[in-house]
């Protein structure tokens, strides 16, 4: 049934290409070509990247806990931070509170101008007086800005610096953690404290 559907296909349309890049086309029996991306070897194998362990790539938040943060370099770091592409710097809040014209007066006056600016103000939601307090600030500067719990602003920054842009990350520790049944695991596995059984 499939061979018959690709005939059909092909017949009707002998030169159907995917635009993926030169290079990555194979043509099969029928005559249909079929394209396939980088990250696929044409032998069911697909690779990944996890971008946020590639150095090449710029400084990136592997993990967080709530006494700081742990970067892609295996440094880590105690209390708040500002994080950048190439560099670190300590950032003199305690808790979200403390976020004003002040502790942000560093990110306006950065060169190159960073176009995104992203607060992991902790576990706390962020709240619509906050953001609106820090979002009319940096609009003063053209500086887009993003005000979202740790956890989400560490994946968006890794993402952001991921693909080039110039991006800076404010980060306050939570004060609390979620852990989930892979984290358990994972710890478990670290500390020796589970065996396989057959």
């Amino acid at each position: 049934m499939i061979a018959q559907t690709l005939r059909s296909i092909a017949q009707r349309s002998r030169s159907l290409l995917l635009p993926n890049g030169p290079g990555f086309c194979r043509k099969l029996h029928t005559g249909l070509a079929v394209n396939f991306s980088k990250a696929y070897d044409y032998d069911g194998k697909t690779k990944v990247s996890i971008f946020n362990t590639e150095t090449d790539l710029g400084l990136m938040i592997t993990g967080y806990s709530q006494y700081g943060f742990r970067l892609n370099n295996d440094m880590v770091l105690i209390g708040p931070i500002s994080v950048f592409p190439r560099s670190v710097l300590s950032w003199n809040v305690d808790t979200y509170e403390d976020i004003n014209e002040e502790s942000l007066s560093l990110f306006p006056i950065l060169d190159p101008k960073i176009d995104v600016l992203i607060i992991g103000i902790g576990d706390q939601s962020p709240t619509p007086t906050l953001s609106k307090r820090i979002v009319e600030f940096m609009k003063k500067y053209k500086i887009n800005v993003e005000v979202l719990r740790t956890e989400q602003a560490c994946a968006t920054f890794n993402f952001l610096n991921a693909e080039s842009r110039m991006v800076a990350c404010a980060l306050i520790p939570p004060l609390h953690l979620s852990y989930n049944e892979n984290d358990i695991l994972q710890t478990k596995l670290k500390q020796k404290e589970l065996y396989e059984t057959d």
